[in-house]
């Protein structure tokens, strides 16, 4: 147990003391603080005057044909501040006024055959088809009103006119899907994030070490199964650490960087409960190992780290194949799809937490995808430490796949 320690210590501190480590990470944090001031850092440039969105709209109305009601235009808070005018303004005179900086747009209502024409006056129409549909919506629906005030109908009639439409979803299974789907597809791809690049970092630590001959000293003052499982433990505590951190400041600025709701109409915290922190910690814990094992055999049987991307393709393909079972079947979370990648080990550290969040993982289903798990960790383990001890001091060519199926089968594998 010492000596696993020793290893796990000698990883974190090692890890920590590399430029490239503390380099990377610092450039996440300061993306992530960057990208959610996004939209404070544009308004900032828009000085004091950008503070007000508010464009000043002139409308001429000198034939009366909105009948006074114009000005309840600035109470629909359509982004426009409404200057209305029930005399006659010449096309020259609303040209003035643009330059002149006392408006930006005009609209002119005119009324010919019976037919209400309205012409919208602009500085630059270069990127214009139309007139703004929001307008467009906004004269019609008040002159439609002015029109239906003259019938003289009853509340209830007119009321008749414009009902209120309630639109439900509702699913023929039983079990009742819960929470924000693109939270949970959010939450799953920053899992998947977690797992994966903590893992890899276990097979680019031992490749590295072989190069610097220091594997040599691990091996003759331990177990190589103690080195296999310490590097584990070291790179998971120092990923997992990592994780925490870049959660915390991405929740951080969510909270005080964006406008006020944007953060919970996105993710439902209510879903975020102390249980289903428990179940996703476990998941990263089991997931991690699972990939870290499959590394770190990896990471042995290259002597050169230019290999390494090479020699992980196999486990990478693994990965992105369990990730993305996982990220589409939560489209359809109660299909027997999902279910399986719930179960499936190396797809379930992604999926399994996030059915648990949606209230429609069941007990049994939890317990067999536990279960799965740690027998895979276990089979993964028995044959990584196997190889690993036989290949770690191998410094020539590449282990090929028939090399490692004897060394598997070798009896002499030093873990001993």
């Amino acid at each position: 147990m010492k000596d696993l320690w020793t290893v796990a210590s000698y990883t974190i501190k090692d890890m920590f003391q590399k430029k490239t480590f503390l380099i990377s990470n610092l450039i996440i944090l300061i993306m992530i603080v960057v990208g959610f001031n996004i939209p404070n850092i544009l308004s900032s440039f828009e000085g004091e005057e950008g503070e007000s969105s508010i464009t000043k709209e002139l409308v001429v109305d000198s034939k009366n044909i909105y009948e006074g009601i114009l000005d309840r235009l600035n109470s629909l808070d359509l982004g426009y501040e409404f200057i209305i005018e029930n005399k006659e303004v010449t096309f020259e005179q609303i040209k003035e006024k643009i330059e002149n900086g006392e408006i930006e747009d005009a609209i002119i209502i005119d009324k010919v055959n019976n037919k209400i024409q309205m012409t919208y006056i602009v500085e630059d129409a270069t990127m214009m088809t139309e007139v703004p549909e929001s307008l467009q919506n906004t004269f019609t629906n008040l002159y439609t009103d002015l029109q239906l005030t003259k019938l003289n109908l009853s509340e209830a009639q007119l009321a008749s006119l414009s009902p209120e439409f309630e639109f439900n979803l509702k699913q023929t299974e039983e079990q009742e899907v819960k929470g924000n789907v693109f939270a949970i597809m959010l939450l799953s791809l920053v899992l998947f994030y977690a797992i994966y690049f903590c893992a890899y970092q276990v097979s680019a630590s031992i490749t590295t070490e072989k190069t610097s001959k220091i594997m040599e000293t691990l091996v003759t003052s331990t177990k190589p199964r103690t080195i296999v499982l310490g590097k584990t433990i070291g790179i998971g505590i120092v990923g997992f650490v990592q994780v925490i951190v870049i959660v915390t400041v991405a929740l951080i600025c969510a909270k005080y960087c964006l406008p006020e709701g944007v953060l919970n109409a996105v993710l439902d915290m209510s879903q975020i409960t102390p249980t289903l922190g428990i179940f996703t910690i476990l998941y990263f814990i089991l997931g991690y190992a699972t990939y870290a094992l499959l590394y770190a055999l990896t990471g042995s049987t290259v002597s050169k780290p230019e290999d390494v991307q090479t020699a992980n393709g196999p486990v990478a393909i693994v990965a992105v194949v369990g990730f993305y079972l996982s990220y589409f079947t939560m489209m359809n979370p109660t299909s027997d799809l999902n279910v399986f990648a719930s179960i499936f080990p190396f797809s379930s550290p992604f999926c399994m937490p996030f059915r648990i969040m949606m209230g429609i993982a069941t007990p049994s289903q939890i317990a067999i995808s536990f279960a799965v798990l740690l027998v895979t960790i276990l089979i993964i383990a028995n044959i990584s430490i196997k190889i690993y001890s036989n290949a770690i001091l191998n410094y020539g060519s590449r282990v090929t796949l028939k090399d490692m199926i004897k060394m598997y089968k070798s009896k002499d594998d030093n873990n001993s």
